[in-house]
C-alpha cells in the first residue's frame, strides 16, 4: 500500500506585491474556477500522484469580529497557501516540484516577503510548511494510478457490454463474467489496459502508525485520572462560557456570494477552504487542541475506508492550526454543490461540527461541545460562507470522478478475481 499525505506551504505577501500574485495567480487559469492543469506555472498534469491541489490566499475579512469578546482585531499578514493531497511523501513531492518547477514557484512565491529568488526553492518550500492537525483521506492506500487504471478499467468494459449485449444476454452470470474477465485478459496483455498491483507499505510509515496506533490510546490511559478531573473542571467551564457567547453578525454579503459562486460547481467535484479565529482564552484553545488530536486519531485509524463518520462524499480534508493557535484554517475536496455539502453534516454528524467548529468566533451558539450549534441550519451556512476563502487555484487530477465512482471502480477490479456464485457474478455485473 502506497499511503496518502497532505502538506501546507504558506508565507506571507510582501502587501506591494499582493496585486501582482493575484493576477499571477489568475494567469493559471482559463477561466475563473478552471485551472489549466498543464500551465506554465505549475502544470500538475505532469505529477502522476496528485490527487488535488490549490493556491489560494489566506486572507481573513472577518477579523474584526473578535470586537464582541472586547479585544482588539488581531492584524495578520496575508498569506499565500499551497496546499495538496499526493501518494507517498509530501516532502518528498515538494522536492520534486521545486526541481520541475523552479521558475513557477519564484514567480508565485516571489511575492512573498523575505523570498530569496536565488536560493534553494525547495528548502524555502520545507521551512515554509505547516504541518495539519488532522488529515483525512478517503480511502487510505488508494493510489492516482489506481484510480486512473480503475476508471480506463470500467469505461473499457462498458464498452464492450454495449457492443456484445445480444450475445451476453444469452449467457449465466457465471458464464458473463468469465467472458468479461477474458476480454479484461487480453486487454492487458495487448497493452491496452494496465492494472498495476500495489507497491508494498512503507516498512517506516507502518511503525510510525502502529506505534499512532498504540501510543496514543495508552498516553489517554496513563493521564486518565488527571483527564477526568481536568476535563469534570473543562466542561464545567466550557457550558459557562457557551451560555454567555456574545452573538454575532454572520449575514454574508451577495457580492461576496456570487464571487465564491463563481469558483464552484465547474464539475462534480468541488473545493472548500475557510479560515476562522479560535474564541479567546484558554479553555477554548484547550478544548479544540483535544478534539482535534481525537479527530486526528480517527481519520488516521477508523474512517480509512470511504466515509468520515457517515459522510462519504470527501476525498480529502484537512484541519490546521494557524498564527499560534489562534485561527483554524479548513480545506477539503468533497462533491456535489456546498448546500448538500452541509445539509448532510448537518442532518448526520452535527455533533462532530460542534465539536471542531464550535470553538469559532461567530460559530451558532453550542450547548455542552456537541448539541444544538449547527441544528441552527441558517445560521451555520452563513457563518461558513462568510469564512469561506475564494480558492484562487485549484487542482482536480481526474475531474467527473466521484467518491461513489472511484469506490465501484476498485470494486469492478477486486470483482474480477473474486467472483465464486452466480450471485457474486450477477452482484459483480451490476456495477457495471
Amino acid at each position: 500500500m502506497t499511503p496518502q499525505s497532505s502538506f501546507l506551504v504558506a508565507a506571507p505577501i510582501a502587501p506591494q506585491r499582493e496585486a501582482e500574485l493575484r493576477r499571477v495567480l489568475g494567469s493559471m487559469n482559463v477561466s475563473p474556477g478552471e485551472l489549466d492543469p498543464r500551465n506554465a506555472l505549475l502544470p500538475f498534469a505532469q505529477f502522476e500522484n496528485v490527487h488535488f491541489a490549490r493556491l489560494f490566499i489566506i486572507d481573513d475579512a472577518t477579523l474584526a469580529d473578535a470586537e464582541v469578546f472586547g479585544i482588539a482585531p488581531p492584524s495578520y499578514p496575508l498569506y499565500l497557501a499551497f496546499m495538496g493531497d499526493v501518494d507517498g511523501d509530501a516532502g518528498a513531492f515538494l522536492r520534486t516540484v521545486a526541481e520541475r518547477c523552479g521558475e513557477g514557484l519564484r514567480a508565485l512565491f516571489g511575492c512573498c516577503a523575505g523570498f530569496d529568488g536565488a536560493g534553494d526553492v525547495g528548502a524555502w518550500l520545507q521551512a515554509h510548511r505547516v504541518r495539519p492537525a488532522v488529515t483525512y483521506g478517503n480511502w487510505a492506500g488508494r493510489t492516482m494510478r489506481q484510480v486512473r487504471e480503475e476508471a480506463a478499467l470500467h469505461g473499457a468494459l462498458e464498452r464492450y457490454v454495449a457492443l456484445q449485449a445480444e450475445a451476453l444476454a444469452a449467457l449465466t452470470p457465471r458464464q458473463v463474467h468469465q467472458t468479461l474477465r477474458a476480454f479484461v485478459d487480453a486487454e492487458v496483455e495487448g497493452g491496452r489496459l494496465t492494472l498495476t498491483a500495489a507497491a508494498p507499505t512503507p516498512l517506516g510509515w507502518r511503525l510510525r502508525d502502529l506505534a499512532h496506533l498504540i501510543g496514543f490510546p495508552l498516553l489517554l490511559l496513563l493521564a486518565s485520572p488527571l483527564l477526568l478531573i481536568a476535563g469534570i473542571v473543562l466542561l464545567v467551564r466550557l457550558r459557562r462560557l457557551e451560555t454567555t457567547d456574545p452573538d454575532v453578525d454572520t449575514r454574508v454579503t451577495l457580492d461576496y456570494t456570487v464571487a465564491l459562486a463563481a469558483l464552484e460547481d465547474h464539475g462534480v467535484t468541488n473545493q472548500f477552504s475557510v479560515v476562522g479565529m479560535v474564541k479567546p482564552g484558554l479553555v477554548r484553545r484547550w478544548t479544540s487542541t483535544f478534539v482535534l488530536w481525537i479527530t486526528d486519531y480517527a481519520a488516521r485509524h477508523v474512517f480509512t475506508r470511504g466515509h468520515l463518520a457517515r459522510i462519504q462524499t470527501i476525498h480529502f480534508a484537512s484541519w490546521t492550526w494557524l498564527d499560534g493557535k489562534q485561527r483554524v484554517l479548513f480545506c477539503s475536496n468533497y462533491d456535489g454543490g456546498l448546500d448538500s455539502y452541509n445539509d448532510d453534516f448537518i442532518n448526520k454528524v452535527s455533533f462532530g461540527l460542534n465539536a471542531t467548529f464550535g470553538g469559532g468566533i461567530g460559530y451558532p451558539r453550542t450547548n455542552w461541545l456537541v448539541l444544538d450549534g449547527a441544528d441552527d441550519e441558517q445560521a451555520f451556512k452563513n457563518v461558513l460562507r462568510r469564512k469561506q476563502l475564494p480558492t484562487q487555484v485549484w487542482y482536480d487530477a481526474q475531474p467527473g470522478l466521484t467518491t461513489f465512482d472511484r469506490r465501484r471502480n476498485a470494486a469492478i477490479r477486486a470483482g474480477l478475481q473474486a467472483v465464486a456464485t452466480d450471485e457474486d457474478a450477477r452482484a459483480w455485473a451490476a456495477l457495471l
